[in-house]
């Protein structure tokens, strides 16, 4: 399976915004292995920002080591973004 960093990687030179196909073209170009190019073959046909939405659109995690019991954790954590210091205030 692709990992999030796999595609960032290969597409690390591709200017954006840019479609499926320069995505994809960029991909062979650079040596992505068949997962990779799996992934990105099953995108929408829209024009991309960044490789993060390409990844994201892919249905590839950022962080695949934190399971679902982690992400409901954080989710319903209400100061997951301030500092433990801030906390208490």
């Amino acid at each position: 399976m692709a990992s999030y960093t796999d595609v960032l990687d290969y597409l690390s030179a591709l200017d954006y915004p840019a479609g499926k196909d320069d995505v994809i073209r960029e991909a062979e170009r650079e040596g992505a292995p068949p997962d990779v190019l799996k992934a990105l073959r099953a995108l929408p046909p829209v024009d991309y920002a960044n490789g993060n939405e390409v990844a994201r659109s892919a249905g590839i995690e950022a962080a695949p080591e934190v399971d679902r019991s982690q992400r409901a954790a954080q989710a319903r954590d209400k100061h997951q973004r301030v500092s433990q210091h801030v906390r208490g205030i």
